[in-house]
């Protein structure tokens, strides 16, 4: 889209093929000549969100040229970031793929479960696909500057820096001949997020691409949400009936494990209802997919933050207590649904997908959602057009549509939006201040439009105190 390349048309400038009208659909172009350029991300849109050249949660095929693309870097392995990734490869592009070390051991995971779902299930075909990837995938370790081949001899180079999101995450410094540098923020962590150490501002930038997901609010502190959720827990637990957690497979299911582990180790021995112990609480993970990725987690502890690994140290378990129950095959998920629907056996589901479109989830709320024993707790962002936003608006006593009809909402519906993988504004603000040197230009995109331009007024508020002058832009498509 030329309409957003610097306007003096000069180089390095930035292409946005998604994420600028929404929360999906990341992928940036950083276009460094007429004859090359490399992608950041190149993410699947959910709900409502489109891509400039009409990709839509529908429609999966690359709609932006690829000719000059000389290397492909992913922030991170959420579906929002990846989920192209096939289309791309498939379009024709031949570059490598660049991540982090722990993103390399989670994304054939993530991609084989994509390629399965939106181009074949066959044996053969999947594992043609899984082979390419392979051979494409180059790990970087963080902090290192990667030199990128390009056929003009144009001089780039890449750098990857924790994130703080979910494990491997990184912000991407870009570099054009030894100067020039453009951050893009990927996603940001939380700077109180369990597991995973908060993200550190990078030196500095001329350009800053910076998500928005939260840029309208602050979420409540660690201490705070972990109460309110053994609060949540014991307030809907009452009734012997279900607490249903839609959590994406990765990172959000793994925080709030981490969560549910402290709050059980805490009041062990004690009661939390007549009927029930607290030592005696099944927590239901059930998503194969987030088993998957629960035990790349564990392997890859070393990534873990101080208090984390002294749990492990201290011989607790903190993603794979006793308590905690996996469902594996389509079969015992069924069994599972039809069982926790009809017996009073209060239990905790975590069951993907976090926006509820798709996935095991909705077996649940199907079941569950007409039942006033039955709670649902959002722990994350609810994208519009998606199922979750739709319950979260309608709330207890609305209605909502499946494909087989409406269905009235007894059940309760609550949200704890401090469990958001995601920086809140104050984090978003927080990194570009502590730069040493601030970046000129600014560009908000992966938000909705009201957190965009809030936060873009608050960059604003920021720089303005500090006499510091800058342009801020919420790319539009």
């Amino acid at each position: 889209m030329d309409s957003l390349r610097s306007q003096d048309g000069s180089f390095p400038h930035i292409l946005h093929h998604g994420a600028v009208s929404g929360v999906t659909g990341s992928a940036h172009e950083w276009v460094v000549s007429d004859s090359a350029s490399v992608l950041i991300d190149c993410g699947l849109f959910q709900g409502r969100d489109t891509g400039p050249g009409g990709a839509s949660a529908g429609e999966l095929a690359i709609d932006f040229d690829i000719s000059r693309l000389q290397a492909l870097v992913l922030t991170h392995v959420h579906i929002d970031h990846v989920g192209r990734v096939p289309w791309l490869l498939a379009a024709g592009f031949q570059g490598p793929i660049y991540c982090s070390l722990p993103s390399a051991k989670l994304l054939p995971i993530v991609l084989e479960d994509a390629f399965r779902l939106g181009i074949s299930r066959q044996p053969v075909q999947v594992e043609r696909f899984l082979k390419v990837l392979e051979q494409r995938l180059v790990p970087l370790p963080y902090d290192h500057w990667q030199a990128i081949e390009c056929a003009d001899g144009s001089e780039a180079e890449i750098c990857l820096q924790r994130a703080g999101h979910i494990l491997g995450s990184a912000y991407v410094s870009c570099r054009y001949r030894g100067d020039h540098v453009t951050v893009f923020s990927g996603d940001l962590g939380a700077s109180h997020a369990p597991i995973l150490p908060p993200p550190a501002s990078p030196e500095g930038a001329d350009v800053l691409v910076i998500e928005s997901t939260y840029g309208d609010r602050r979420h409540e502190g660690r201490e705070s949400r972990r109460q309110r959720l053994e609060a949540m827990l014991v307030r809907a637990l009452a009734d012997k009936g279900t607490l249903l957690i839609p959590a994406f497979s990765i990172g959000r299911t793994q925080e709030l494990l981490y969560e549910l582990e402290e709050i059980i180790h805490e009041n062990r021995q004690h009661a939390m209802h007549p009927f029930l112990d607290w030592d005696e609480l099944p927590i239901v993970l059930d998503s194969p997919l987030a088993s998957r990725f629960t035990q790349v987690y564990r392997e890859l502890s070393p990534y873990w933050e101080d208090e984390a690994r002294d749990r492990l140290a201290e011989g607790r378990r903190p993603l794979e207590f006793d308590q905690l129950l996996t469902v594996d095959d389509h079969e015992a998920h069924m069994r599972m649904v039809r069982h926790l629907a009809d017996s009073a056996r209060p239990a905790v589901v975590i069951a993907a997908s976090g926006m509820c479109a798709g996935g095991r989830i909705v077996n649940y709320l199907k079941a569950m959602l007409g039942d006033q024993r039955h709670n649902v707790l959002f722990v994350g962002y609810q994208a519009a057009g998606t199922l979750g936003r739709e319950i979260q608006r309608a709330g207890q006593g609305g209605r909502v549509r499946f494909d087989e009809g409406e269905v009235d909402i007894q059940a309760g519906v609550d949200s704890i939006s401090g469990y958001s993988a995601h920086a809140d504004q104050q984090d978003l603000l927080d990194f570009v201040s502590g730069m040493a040197r601030w970046p000129s230009e600014i560009r908000v995109v992966h938000g909705d439009g009201g957190a965009k331009r809030v936060l873009r007024q608050r960059l604003r508020d920021l720089y303005e105190v500090h006499d510091f002058s800058v342009s801020i832009e919420c790319p539009v498509e």
